[in-house]
């Protein structure tokens, strides 16, 4: 095995608009908050629990402005990338900390356009199969070897 791994997969729900940042150089920051959803049912009361982890999302650059433009609060995405802790005094003199994902790649699944947009009338149609044609027992072998 070589060495170790920090990779973080997260498909979950966008919990606030982004919040840009942007530097000096034209470098920026993205930050957005994502939850993630576990049911499962309680053994003893048979009541479903849902529980919610919410998770600190961070975007650099391009891909920041990018989601930026087309995610909003509830949208649906999916997240790759690494685990980051950081501490930092605040104000008041208290060491605060914070545990964040650093977008690698990320796939949008959802987006509110996509549930508001029409849907296109011919991508709803279902099609049935054409009936496959009756096979001929009398046909010749064509010597293929397959």
């Amino acid at each position: 095995m070589a060495g170790t791994v920090n990779k973080v997969i997260l498909i979950g729900h966008l919990g606030d608009e982004v919040k840009m940042h942007y530097f000096e150089g034209g470098n920026s920051i993205g930050r957005f908050p994502i939850a993630t959803n576990e049911t499962y049912t309680n053994k003893q009361t048979g009541e479903k629990v849902t529980t919610t982890e919410w998770h600190n999302i961070v975007v650099r650059n391009k891909l920041a402005e990018i989601c930026e433009k087309y995610l909003s609060k509830g949208d649906k995405v999916y997240v790759e990338g690494r685990i980051k802790s950081r501490q930092w005094e605040g104000e008041d003199g208290v060491k605060r900390y914070s545990t964040e994902i650093h977008v690698v790649d990320m796939t949008f699944l959802t987006t509110k356009n996509d549930l508001n947009a029409e849907p296109n009338k011919e991508s709803t149609k279902i099609s049935t199969p054409n009936k496959p044609e009756p096979i001929d027992s009398n046909m010749e072998d064509d010597d293929l070897p397959f």
